[in-house]
């Protein structure tokens, strides 16, 4: 399996922006996907989840009500929507996948076994 993602960029506090996650590969398992974000000198950190069938969405308490997270299994695809942007938020953003698709929550990276290159958001104030 190998993720792909893009859509990062440069915006003003208070924009936005929509990150996807191409999903390419075979994988038998249906897969949990899930954002993280690494700023400069920081851990990587959980963003958000969701589950195989979509059902249920998680998110980070500082992104809740500003993110929101989708896919679309047809199209190998899953989407960050990124609005009322911070320059908190300025990080790396990565894609991440692994083989447990139901609604369990997994924040820890080590959880996930697949990972996109990270795509830059860069937040000016």
């Amino acid at each position: 399996v190998q993720l792909q993602a893009s859509g990062g960029g440069l915006v003003q506090a208070g924009g936005s922006l929509r990150l996807s996650c191409a999903i390419s590969g075979r994988s038998f398992d249906p897969l949990g996907m899930a954002w993280f974000r690494q700023a400069p000198g920081k851990e990587r950190e959980f963003v958000a989840r969701s589950d195989w069938l979509h059902t249920r969405s998680y998110y980070a308490d500082p992104v809740k009500g500003r993110f929101t997270i989708s896919r679309d299994n047809t199209k190998n695809t899953m989407w960050l929507q990124m609005t009322s942007l911070r320059p908190e938020d300025t990080a790396v953003y990565y894609c991440a996948a692994d083989k447990d698709g139901s609604t369990n929550v997994y924040e820890s990276a080590d959880r996930y076994e697949y990972w996109g290159q990270g795509t830059q958001v860069t937040v000016s104030s």
